[in-house]
């Protein structure tokens, strides 16, 4: 899987392009952290692949003479499970979408690419090509269980009878053991498929189809069953072999190739929104600035003006929100996680609810709390999150009523103790039991059309909608799902056509004496040393977005520096002792924004710095870094400024 290098592993990277330059420049890039293997054409790489079985991750150019990069990555994935980034110089969706849509793609960067965002998806496929080695040593290990330590085992004598079984055969039949003794496999197993092998033969199937059955309880399982025909000697008569059937739980492997499969569509599709979303949030925050600046200079007059700048500010904010759906869903934001009164912040939000859902209009559905008379435990969850996830729900809940209705929405406490876990097995959307402990539980339940299983298992997919076009682009319910795994706990849905759907967000409480309660760790103090200085540095690579916030701290009263590179910004702190803070985008080319404030760090200690960004990774940044989300309004960037710049 890994090269070794002076005792350090290091992953197998294979870099394809036909330019050399390209070549050298990823090279220098990745060779620090990884063992870089090069090819200069696509039929040379596929020659690679096929003596480099361990490659961890293929780093492919698009435009190359003898294969387009899609193409080659589309038959690389035929050889190797290696993670695989695109990497193309223009802007071809289509393209890239179509490999989204093959699986020949785990990442896409456009050119000229950012280092850090692509050593970023470096780590992120190496990491994943080791998680898949993992899940096949597992799977490897599975199989040799289940070919030599049966769940169930019945074996058979030369008329087809059973002449033995164990106990866990006889479960699965369905009868006390003695009953089974001399029955035929057919009146036992009826139209159950099995497939049969010599024991030379025998193999666990990958295509076999799976039994599904279901116990007394309602838990659901799955099962392989096969027959082992064992070799009877050349002088026997019988006109039936000796054989033993053996019946094996699958049901876990299942759900780990699914969650597999998943975790691979949903990286690919959440990089490209990430993409998308980040461009989008440059063009709004010129967008809603200019428009704010526009209206600072000229106050209307005229009420049908006035109403236009209204309707362009709130389209450009709706694009916002959208924005920010993509981003959450490709790379979630850090969980601000704290004790939550849940039925105080759901009294908090019942004015929002009944004015945004239960309010006048066609669509309109009251929205009534339900919730006990006993004091609730805190829940650790970060209550903007919670509140947006729930309004997801809310407004699905609604549309799930287009002829009117009722959405519930109600909360209880839940502890889950070993015991009960075992006996109830409280399972999630993740497939697997939740952890013994307390809970605070969340419920949206309405009395709409409901939903087939069919459609349940799609619903956290992205992109996946049950709504007409222009209604919704299936984000908010994959938003919703991600949102509680992060935050330590699972969703569970309940639904059936014509009656309704019931989702339940299950939070993880926090117990009285607050011992199981998270950490919460405040932004690190920054102090100056020069109290008297207001001017501030703008230091953004979109001359847009640099002129807007130039505008909100010039109308603030600030005296104001910008330029649009790291590099002038290092120019500029080593001449102007003046400058008391930087506002600073996070993904310059050249130089990031982390980079350059920390060499900022080194000339000025004093220097406070605010980061703006609207794809910000975090895991690149120090924990208490100042971060301004784009499209950002003036109140929040003067906000963040004043808490910075003393005298401000």
């Amino acid at each position: 899987m890994t090269a070794i290098i002076s005792g350090i592993h290091q992953d197998k990277i294979l870099i394809v392009d036909d330019e050399p330059e390209i070549l050298i420049a990823l090279t220098d890039l990745l060779d620090d952290e990884f063992s870089i293997v090069q090819a200069s054409s696509a039929q040379e790489a596929l020659a690679v692949l096929r003596n480099n079985p361990d490659i961890a991750v293929i780093i492919s150019d698009q435009r190359m003479r003898d294969m387009t990069g899609d193409m080659f990555l589309t038959e690389a994935r035929k050889r190797s499970d290696a993670g695989t980034i695109l990497l193309t110089g223009y802007a071809d969706l289509d393209t890239v979408v179509s490999a989204l849509n093959r699986g020949a793609i785990s990442f896409y960067a456009a050119k000229p690419w950012e280092a850090g965002s692509l050593l970023a998806m470096v780590r992120e496929a190496a990491s994943g090509y080791r998680t898949r080695c993992e899940l096949k040593t597992e799977r490897a290990l599975l199989r040799s269980l289940f070919d030599n330590l049966p769940l169930g085992l019945a074996i058979t004598d030369t008329t087809g009878r059973i002449t033995r079984l164990n106990a866990l055969a006889a479960d699965s039949f369905g009868r006390p053991l003695k009953e089974c003794i001399g029955q035929t496999e057919a009146a036992l197993l009826g139209d159950v498929p099995v497939e049969t092998k010599s024991a030379d033969e025998f193999r666990m199937p990958d295509e076999f189809p799976g039994v599904r059955r279901v116990a007394s309880d309602g838990r659901e399982s799955w099962h392989r069953i096969s027959r082992v025909e064992l070799a009877l000697p050349a002088d026997c008569s019988a006109t039936h072999p000796v054989s033993v059937l053996i019946d094996q739980n699958v049901t876990d492997l299942i759900e780990m190739e699914k969650r597999a499969r998943q975790a691979d569509k949903m990286q690919a599709i959440g990089t490209l929104a990430g993409g998308i979303a980040h461009d989008f949030n440059n063009l709004l925050t010129a967008i809603l600035g200019s428009l704010e600046l526009v209206q600072d200079m000229q106050p209307q007059t005229d009420p049908n003006i006035s109403r236009l700048f209204t309707n362009a500010m709130d389209a450009a904010r709706r694009g916002a929100v959208l924005t920010q759906k993509l981003l959450d869903f490709s790379r979630p934001r850090d969980l601000a996680r704290r004790p939550v009164d849940v039925p105080k912040l759901l009294g908090q939000m019942q004015g929002l609810l009944a004015q945004s859902i239960g309010g006048g209009g066609s669509r309109a559905v009251p929205v009534r709390l339900r919730l006990p008379d006993e004091d609730l435990p805190q829940a650790s969850t970060d209550p903007s999150l919670l509140e947006v996830a729930l309004v997801n729900l809310c407004l699905n809940a609604r549309d799930a009523q287009p002829k009117g209705g009722e959405i519930t929405i109600s909360a209880e406490a839940v502890t889950l103790s070993q015991e009960s876990q075992r006996e109830n097995m409280v399972v999630g959307r993740s497939g697997r039991p939740l952890p013994p402990g307390h809970y605070v539980v969340v419920s949206v339940t309405d009395r709409g059309v409901g939903m087939t299983p069919e459609t349940q298992a799609r619903i956290f997919e992205p992109f996946f909608t049950t709504k007409s076009v222009g209604s919704g682009i299936g984000l908010g319910l994959p938003m919703v799902y991600g949102f509680v795994q992060r935050n330590g706990g699972d969703v569970r849905v309940s639904s059936n056509p014509g009656v309704g759907t019931s989702i339940e967000l299950w939070l993880p409480a926090i117990s009285r004496d607050g011992r199981h309660g998270p950490v919460l760790a405040g932004p690190t103090e920054t102090h100056h040393s020069h109290g008297n200085q207001r001017s501030i540095l703008v230091v953004d690579d979109d001359p847009a977005v640099a002129a807007v916030t130039v505008g909100f701290l010039a109308k603030a009263g600030f005296r104001v520096l910008e330029c649009h590179s790291g590099a002038k910004a290092l120019d500029l702190v080593r001449s102007r002792p003046d400058i008391g803070l930087a506002v600073m985008d996070l993904l310059m080319p050249e130089m990031n924004g982390d980079e350059c404030a920390r060499r900022i760090a080194v000339l000025r200690p004093d220097l406070a710095v605010i980061f703006v960004t609207g794809f910000a990774d975090r895991a690149i940044l120090p924990p208490d870094a100042r971060v301004l989300a784009k499209p950002f309004t003036r109140e929040a960037l003067l906000s963040g400024v004043e808490d910075l710049i003393p005298g401000s």
